[in-house]
Parts: structure tokens; sequence; C-alpha cells
């Protein structure tokens, strides 16, 4: 049961009721992973504009580290919006779960990719030399690598905040992995 209340705008402070706004224009609602970030009055701002900085990753890209890394951390709250936000990048339910667990068959590049985020992730930065070079031949420069990390880092501050605070997933809750796919 969770011990941490979802914020509601009143509850927060005047510059998150701000923030709050500018969600429930963009996005119809505010998530509540979002809102828990607003029981701070700075790292709401802050992780958005981490979150939405430029990047050399793609939208699809950012997707492929976002769900590795929730499957990872194994973030129910994450997979569930990932999973959703995939969708929209153009991703099916089956190739959804291949990048949760760590890969892509039907893209080299993206597979590259996707065993980077598991293996920064499950080796908690000490990546596996061969996985680096995988990604490098996949055509993958040093930026990328960079943004990569540094999306690994954003996924998994929120990957932790839900961890600790279990708020309600508000979004169609991902399907678990299958044993054989991990």
């Amino acid at each position: 049961m969770s011990t941490f209340n979802v914020p509601t705008r009143d509850q927060v402070s005047e510059n998150n009721q701000g923030i709050f706004d500018n969600l429930n224009k963009a996005l119809g609602f505010v998530p509540n992973l979002y809102a828990t970030y607003a029981h701070s009055d700075t790292a709401l701002e802050n992780y958005l504009n981490f979150a939405n900085a430029k990047t050399s990753l793609s939208a699809k890209e950012k997707e492929v580290v976002n769900l590795a890394v929730s499957q990872v951390n194994n973030c129910i709250y994450c997979l569930s919006a990932h999973t959703a936000i995939g969708k929209m990048n153009g991703f099916t339910e089956d190739q959804i779960l291949e990048l949760r667990a760590g890969g892509a068959s039907f893209d080299n590049k993206l597979d590259a990719l996707a065993s980077l985020a598991k293996n920064i992730t499950e080796n908690r930065g000490r990546t596996d030399a061969d996985v680096l070079e995988n990604f490098f031949n996949a055509g993958y420069t040093k930026g990328n690598l960079i943004d990569t990390i540094s999306l690994v880092g954003d996924k998994t501050i929120s990957n932790y905040i839900h961890s600790t605070t279990q708020v309600p997933v508000d979004f169609p809750v991902a399907q678990p992995l299958e044993a054989d796919l991990v």
C-alpha cells in the first residue's frame, strides 16, 4: 500500500502548479509519477528539463533505452508509461516486449542500443567491452554513448521514485515479461 499521496494541484508550490497546468494542456492529465516529483518544490521542473533536453537520440531510440532500463529496474509504472509511448512511436507489442528484454531482432542498430542500455543498467555503468564495441559497430558515436548514459540516469531516477513511493500506475499496466525473454 502506498505511503505517498499523489499531490493535487492545490497541494503543490506555485511553480509546480504552473507545470501541472502545462502538463494538463499537453497530455490531458498530470501523470501520477510527475505529480509525485512535485512533493519537492524543484524536482519536477529539474526532471522535466533533464528529460526533455536535446539529445542525439531519436524519440524511438529514447523509448528503446527507457524500456530496457525500466525492465532491469523492474518499474511497473515506467514500463506501463513507456509501453504506451513506445506504441505511439510505432513499436508493436511484440517489439516492445523484446526491447524490454534488451534486444531488437527486428533492427540491428536498435538491438545494439537496447543491449547497451540493459548492460549499463545491470552493471551500474561498468559496461561490457563487447556490448560497447557492438554499439559502435552498429553506427553509434561517442556522443550517442554519452546521451545514452544520460538517458539511463534519467530513467533510473523515475524508476527509483516509483519503486520507493509506489504511487498508483495511471497508464494501461504493462504485461509481465515472460521468463524466456528475460
